[in-house]
């Protein structure tokens, strides 16, 4: 959070030096209307060009001491060096203006001419001042969207540790079945199983789509324990530049197995089509109304995820699920 504090975005400082001129430009109006004297273009010119010089002073300053100075010291000395910085913006600024345009016929600058020292101290605290307001307005944002961040990658890991946990189940009473019958293939069964579950504890959200295609593979062969072999699982994708959420891939494949599988051997193909991630089987058309929890919860990471969005539809007796996905297939 303390690096937070210190951020501020190269937008931010693009709004901040326009609605410094802005505010100069009103300043000058003020004076422009009350004094007849002050009635020129010069008065407007000068005060613009004095909220810009602050401004620009400001963000040079700022980002020099937030980026190199503040970040190696105590953060109890962060405010007295934050107002000095601050201070010296506003009063160089409104000095290197005065004297920018003291040779000019300005009605302006010859009724600043006996106060210039004060004002330029008084700016240099209206500028600190400012300063401290933006500071806290733009700690509060990233604080907003530190806070959105982390409640999105919480909903994420929930949605996450919602998926079914009966394969896990099916998988050990198969393997307990197997070891009576041929220890080498529970053998087998068991490093499949470890190898699959060390990839379903990792903490990223989003894998390789060659990572879960990996597990996908993993997955089948340890289900073709109780299915005796009868899951053929055909894969012609080889993109290591797709990014999809972890166990999409699987749960659909998981689906297809749950609900299309009719005591026979079942084909799953999964392939690439223009912006789609295409897995599809010759199993049992089902008739889907709406998502179950598995597809629903899928259909969410995806969206909070920004990867795309879940469809589905049956064509030449195939049942497919599709993930169209938000950007380009590399």
């Amino acid at each position: 959070m303390r690096e937070v504090e210190l951020t501020i975005s190269v937008l931010d400082w693009f709004y901040i030096i326009i609605i410094g001129a802005f505010f100069g430009f009103f300043i000058s109006l003020l004076f422009y209307f009350l004094d007849e004297n002050l009635r020129q273009g010069g008065t407007i010119i000068f005060a613009v060009v004095t909220a810009l010089s602050i401004s620009l002073l400001s963000a040079v300053l700022i980002n020099l001491s937030n980026g190199y100075i503040l970040p190696n010291i105590n953060p109890l000395f962060w405010y007295p060096i934050s107002f000095l910085f601050s201070f010296i913006a506003g009063f160089l600024g409104m000095i290197g203006s005065y004297f920018l345009f003291y040779d000019f016929a300005y009605k302006i600058i010859e009724l600043l001419k006996p106060y210039i020292l004060y004002i330029a101290v008084t700016t240099g605290f209206l500028t600190f001042l400012v300063g401290l307001i933006l500071h806290k307005f733009i700690a509060m944002k990233y604080r907003t969207e530190e806070f959105k961040n982390s409640l999105l990658e919480s909903k994420i890991k929930t949605l996450e540790g919602e998926l079914n946990p009966h394969f896990l189940f099916n998988a050990l009473n198969s393997m307990s079945e197997l070891v009576y019958i041929d220890q080498k293939r529970a053998e087998e069964a068991v490093l499949h199983l470890s190898q699959f579950l060390r990839n379903a504890i990792s903490k990223e959200s989003l894998i390789t789509l060659e990572s879960e295609l990996k597990m996908v593979q993993t997955y089948v062969d340890i289900e073709n324990i109780r299915f005796q072999g009868h899951i053929k699982l055909h894969c012609s994708v080889s993109s290591n530049d797709i990014l999809v959420p972890k166990f999409s891939i699987q749960l659909l494949v998981e689906n297809a197995i749950k609900h299309g599988y009719m005591g026979k051997v079942l084909n799953i193909e999964i392939y690439l089509k223009n912006k789609s991630i295409i897995i599809e089987n010759d199993g049992k058309i089902e008739k889907i109304k709406r998502f179950g929890t598995g597809l629903a919860n899928l259909q969410k990471r995806l969206e909070l995820l920004n990867v795309g969005s879940l469809e589905h539809n049956q064509s030449h007796n195939k049942m497919k699920f599709i993930i169209q996905l938000n950007k380009e297939i590399p």
